[in-house]
């Protein structure tokens, strides 16, 4: 896959089009009060819904039908000591509770592709993770790999450093390699740009790589940086992505107030290792303990 001086030249047209876009053309009254981008990066997104204790939502660009705050979920557990039967549990209680799906690191795909089959509960793991500095060949190689094994969604780390360092041909290169992949498979690809370690122009320039992709999804955090998901980020990556795409908030997200955040700004959909706690807070049942860790 190569890219001509013209398509390396308009994309970065398009990112600096973008950055413009994001700290520019303010509201009568100022920027808005959440975060320093344009006026309306924070509409009312759902407002109101979640806080008057609707638990039944219309999803976009997620892959799942309309259903309980559950299937806004990615029921995640991704520390590196997890053990198999830690990992039964959490498909257990995805099936229980109808979480959108697990998500694992790749070693537990094919377990967790058995587990699940036969349930509408997806299979999603990690690749480049959760660094991102691997090379593009190789992320694309764990991507056919995990798709093997029975992975239905794959959310890639990108080349934080590349981005970092202004080389958007090598990022657009790492992200393509990933959903390329994904699209021919008909697999959900979700694109984490960690946002933590990332400037604003730098989150708009990401968010715009990953939608010229053709990604499913731009995810705010692996859950491993030094911190995690924001409304305020959310609104930002809302706002540069449109309603073609998928928003997911990951890392952080540990309770119902958390989850109704994330939402009203923009997310589609949670990665969380309290989606048990956040489910039986919705129905103001008693908060048991979750297999779930790593976000």
């Amino acid at each position: 896959m190569s890219y001509t001086p013209f398509d390396v030249e308009r994309l970065v047209q398009i990112i600096t089009e973008e950055v413009l876009r994001a700290a520019g053309g303010l509201a009568p009254g100022g920027r808005c009060p959440c975060h320093d981008v344009h006026g309306e990066c924070c509409p009312d997104r759902l407002r109101g819904v979640l806080d008057a204790g609707a638990t039944r939502l219309g999803l976009q660009a997620s892959g799942a039908p309309a259903g309980s705050v559950a299937g806004l979920i990615d029921h995640t557990l991704l520390k590196p000591e997890a053990t198999q039967a830690e990992i039964e549990t959490l498909c257990r209680e995805a099936r229980d509770y109808g979480f959108a799906t697990v998500c694992l690191n790749p070693t537990w795909v094919p377990l967790a592709a058995r587990l699940l089959r036969g349930s509408p509960v997806g299979v999603c793991t990690v690749v480049g993770f959760p660094l991102g500095a691997t090379t593009a060949d190789v992320k694309q190689y764990e991507t056919r790999r995990v798709i093997f094994d029975g992975a239905t969604e794959v959310d890639m780390v990108i080349n934080i450093g590349a981005l970092k360092s202004g080389d958007v041909r090598t990022v657009k290169l790492d992200i393509d390699a990933v959903t390329d992949v994904c699209r021919a498979a008909g697999v959900v690809s979700k694109v984490i740009i960690e946002t933590a370690l990332l400037t604003d122009e730098e989150k708009v320039t990401a968010c715009t790589l990953a939608k010229a992709a053709g990604a499913t999804f731009v995810k705010t955090s692996t859950g491993f940086a030094r911190s995690g998901a924001t409304p305020a980020d959310v609104a930002l990556m809302r706002r540069v992505v449109g309603d073609e795409m998928g928003v997911k908030a990951a890392g952080g997200v540990r309770d119902l107030s958390g989850a109704q955040a994330m939402v009203q700004a923009g997310a589609t959909r949670l990665g969380a290792s309290a989606g048990v706690k956040i489910v039986q807070e919705s129905k103001g049942a008693p908060v048991a303990a979750s297999a779930g860790g790593g976000y």
